[in-house]
């Protein structure tokens, strides 16, 4: 039987996607364990940063690309563009629109995909 369910997201570069998060979220991770492990809790998401073990690195240094990403809500789109753009995470792609509403691609450090969608009810 469940008793949760969250993402986590493996880094050998764990200070510098931490710090990512840090600063696009606009909170500190709780629980937090330098070099080890970082939790954000987002809108009823949590999100885990992991470190692998040294024995692991090979297999982060070139992962293989996933079909998984992120997507976050967000109130403004352009507010999280240019939130991105101040820490140096700018998406390169434009603004596309659907009768869900308008989103963008955006990546973290290690190039997992971030899907910053804005409801077309907002």
């Amino acid at each position: 039987m469940l008793t949760g369910a969250f993402v986590t997201i493996a880094s050998i570069n764990f200070d510098l996607v931490v710090d990512f998060y840090t600063k696009f979220l606009g909170s500190a991770p709780q629980p937090h364990l330098p070099h080890v492990y970082a939790e954000f809790s987002v809108a009823g998401l949590k999100l885990g940063i992991f470190c692998p073990k040294p024995s692991n690195y090979d297999e982060f240094k070139h992962p293989s690309q996933s079909g998984i990403s992120l997507c976050l809500e967000v109130v403004s789109l352009e507010d999280s563009i240019d939130k991105l753009a101040q820490i140096g995470y700018p998406p390169t792609g434009q603004i596309t629109t659907a009768s869900h509403g308008r989103e963008i691609y955006a990546y973290d450090p290690d190039g997992n995909r971030l899907i910053l969608h804005q409801s077309a009810n907002t």
